[in-house]
Formats: C-alpha cells, sequence, structure tokens
C-alpha cells in the first residue's frame, strides 16, 4: 500500500495541484484517498503501509487520484469525512471543508482568555458542518452551543455531524444570518469563521475552491461585509466578561485599516495559521465594564488586562507561530 500511496504522490505533484483542504501536501491527499479507497482508517499504524493491496483496490484508490487531478476536487470531497481538533466529521459540497486555527484554541478550551469551569453558552455564527459547535462542546462539556448559519444545506451537515457525536441535547441549530434569529440571546463566547474573501481575491482562488460553497466563501468587494456585521452586533450578544473570537484569514490588514479604534489581540498557532482576532466584551464596548464606588473593576465580574503585547500578535500560550491560506 505505501507504494500506491507514493505513486499517487507523485501524481498529485506532478498535475500541480492545490493543497489546503485538510492536508498541506500531496502525500497525506494521496494516503487519504488511498485509504479511503481501500476501507481503511486513519490508525497512523505503520503496519497498514506494509498491507497488499489488490487489484480492484488499486482501480477504485487511481479512480479517486484520477477524479482530484481532473476535476481539482479536494480530497475531504471525495472521502466525505475529515478531522477537527482531533474529531471526525462528515463533510461534503454543500459546507465549506473545516481548516480553522481555532481548533487549537478550542483544544486548550480558550485557555487563559478565559476560565473554562464558567463558560455556559457559546455561538458559533457560520458554523458549516458544525465542526467548531461540536468541538466547542466536547472540550467544554458544562456548556451549551447555538450553532447558527443562513443556510439550510449547511445546518443539514452540521445535523449529521450532531447526531454523529450525539450532541443532541447540548449543540442547538438555529438558521440565523448572523444574529437575526437570536434576539436576546447571551453568550460567554461567541465563535465565527464568517465569510471573508474579496471580490478580486475570489477571481484568483485556485479550482479547488470552486467546489466549495461561494456563500461561505465570499464577502464582498473587501471581504469585509460578514466582519462588519459581527463587529457592529456581538456585543449585545456578549456576555460581561465574555469573547469574540473571529478568523478573517488574508483580509487581516483589512480588518486593521477598517476597525483601527478597536484593540484587537492577534493570535498564532503551532499547527500554521494566521487571521485570528480576539476582543473582550469590555473591549467591543468599553463603557460595559461595571465599576465600584471607589472607582475600580468589580472583582470577578471584568476582566484583567491583556498582556502588554495583546495590541499585535500574541502566541497562542505553549505554541508556536504560523499562517495560514485562505479559508
Amino acid at each position: 500500500m505505501l507504494e500506491l500511496i507514493e505513486r499517487g504522490a507523485r501524481r498529485l505533484r506532478r498535475a500541480g495541484v492545490f493543497f489546503g483542504h485538510g492536508t498541506d501536501n500531496a502525500w497525506d491527499d494521496s494516503a487519504a484517498l488511498v485509504l479511503h479507497a481501500l476501507r481503511l482508517p486513519h490508525s497512523g499504524e505503520r503496519t497498514i503501509y506494509a498491507r497488499r493491496v489488490g487489484s480492484r483496490d488499486i482501480e477504485r484508490a487511481d479512480g479517486l487520484l484520477t477524479r482530484r487531478i481532473r476535476e481539482r476536487i479536494p480530497a475531504v470531497y471525495l472521502t466525505g469525512e475529515t478531522w477537527f481538533a482531533g474529531l471526525r466529521f462528515h463533510v461534503d459540497r454543500r459546507v465549506l471543508i473545516p481548516r480553522s486555527p481555532i481548533a487549537e484554541l478550542i483544544e486548550r478550551r480558550f485557555a487563559p482568555w478565559i476560565d473554562p469551569r464558567r463558560v455556559r453558552r457559546i455561538l458559533d455564527v457560520g458554523t458549516g458542518s458544525g465542526c467548531i459547535a461540536i468541538a466547542c462542546a466536547k472540550a467544554l462539556p458544562r456548556a451549551h452551543v447555538d450553532a447558527a448559519d443562513i443556510s439550510p444545506e449547511a445546518l443539514e451537515v452540521a445535523a449529521i455531524n450532531v447526531r454523529r457525536h450525539r450532541l443532541g441535547r447540548r449543540v442547538r441549530l438555529v438558521r440565523s444570518d448572523h444574529f437575526s434569529a437570536l434576539a436576546g440571546e447571551r453568550y460567554d463566547i461567541i465563535v465565527a469563521n464568517p465569510p471573508y474573501v474579496g471580490r478580486r481575491e475570489m477571481s484568483g482562488l485556485p479550482p479547488e475552491y470552486w467546489h466549495e460553497p461561494p456563500l461561505a466563501l465570499a464577502a464582498g468587494r473587501d471581504g469585509l461585509d460578514s466582519v462588519r456585521v459581527i463587529l457592529r452586533e456581538s456585543g449585545a450578544h456578549l456576555l460581561p466578561g465574555g469573547l469574540l473570537i473571529v478568523e478573517v484569514g488574508n483580509t487581516e490588514a483589512a480588518v486593521r485599516r477598517a476597525f483601527g479604534r478597536l484593540t484587537f489581540i492577534w493570535l498564532e498557532f503551532e499547527r500554521g495559521g494566521g487571521g485570528v482576532f480576539l476582543l473582550t466584551h469590555e473591549a467591543l464596548d468599553p463603557g460595559s465594564c461595571p465599576v465600584q464606588r471607589g472607582g475600580g473593576q468589580k472583582r470577578g465580574f471584568c476582566p484583567p488586562p491583556p498582556p502588554p503585547a495583546a495590541a499585535g500578535h500574541v502566541p497562542v500560550p505553549g505554541k508556536r507561530r504560523g499562517r495560514k491560506a485562505t479559508g
């Protein structure tokens, strides 16, 4: 089987396909397709690669690799599954392929930015496959999560994953254009991986992106249509001391220019990726932090100020810096 994977990787490299939808290199892409064709798990065990492969298995694997090359379909759409924050998810063309570096923050339970023990309510804006919402529910078992999306097709996929992970009691799917169906709801954490690709960038994306739903990628002329709504409306939906975490990818510079009054905390990640900012409820609305009579902050109500470096880029604690492709 190892030879079959290596041969597939050579084909992918020669074809010049784009990587970045769940894998970032030809070998991993080929391995995902070959393992799927052979109906084998992604166990990571070395012994699996010594397995003998029959002619029918080779034919199935070659067929998937051929489609990957000729049609430029991302491998995840051909296999119908991917992994996010250590969890397995069903994925198809109704949703964006999960690849957000926010997974690392979820795995750390959003520490040190918030005390995980007090988190009870989380909102995932633009949930797509439901990967962020489900990963949050798994990482914070006391929390209830609202997973919102404007697309009914995306919510169908999210429902498959909620059932798969048996989280129907703690993850609620909501059809909503941003916060439109969430009047009066407030959360400890709001997470969003919204569309953030501008018109010019959309026209130059590799063909692999054309298989993803445009609604999950395109965000107007400058890529900020969705981000503007989130920054304008999220303050009304955050509890005191709450966090807003948003991925904006390659539009980071545009966000900095457009919202210069906000002191963003830009996070960086060990496994690559960037363009993710964090804001507290109080940073969105400085006047919302109550004070005691002596003028000091009420203990336990408003969070301590961020570290001095927070105005720039801050590595996720214990992580190395890195960047990420669009999406």
